[in-house]
């Protein structure tokens, strides 16, 4: 077997681990929205969703400190990431009226200053959260990967 195929099968399988923990996530992002549904404050989403996390098992931070690097200079500029899911997946969570272009580039800005890979947008003030939901990923390192895993940035669809 040849290292291309052997990295072809690494990236899938990075790949697959991936997708099955944002499935998980997203499934209980679900259980949050359809529970209270629209209408509370992001503070209240974040409470739920933690619980909703930890009767699922899956291992998360909180308000993550996130410092900025200026020139070689670490700097705190108080921002935080909402929550780190198994030190991968960050979650950007939102009560508004409406996910607009600057959300999106706020969560891939993130993802750069964190050395993350992928994060999940969620809005829960929407009627059906899939409407809210968006993927975004940062430079997905194995080219083999699909496209959506690749840094491209796409709606979730469900």
């Amino acid at each position: 077997m040849s290292s291309r195929t052997l990295n072809i099968h690494r990236g899938d399988a990075e790949a697959r681990r991936f997708d099955e923990l944002t499935d998980q996530v997203i499934g209980a992002c679900i259980e949050v929205h359809r529970v209270p549904g629209p209408g509370l404050l992001e503070s209240a989403y974040e409470e739920c969703l933690c619980h909703e996390l930890s009767v699922r098992n899956l291992a998360f931070e909180r308000q993550v400190p996130l410092p900025v690097q200026y020139k070689a200079v670490k700097l705190e500029c108080g921002y935080r990431l909402d929550l780190v899911v198994k030190q991968q997946l960050v979650l950007e969570l939102k009560a508004i009226e409406a996910l607009l272009p600057i959300h999106e580039a706020q969560l891939l800005t993130y993802l750069k200053l964190s050395g993350k890979t992928c994060g999940l947008l969620v809005n829960f003030h929407v009627p059906a959260l899939k409407d809210g939901l968006k993927r975004i990923v940062n430079q997905f390192p194995d080219l083999s990967a699909p496209p959506r895993l690749r840094g491209e940035r796409k709606n979730f669809s469900l």
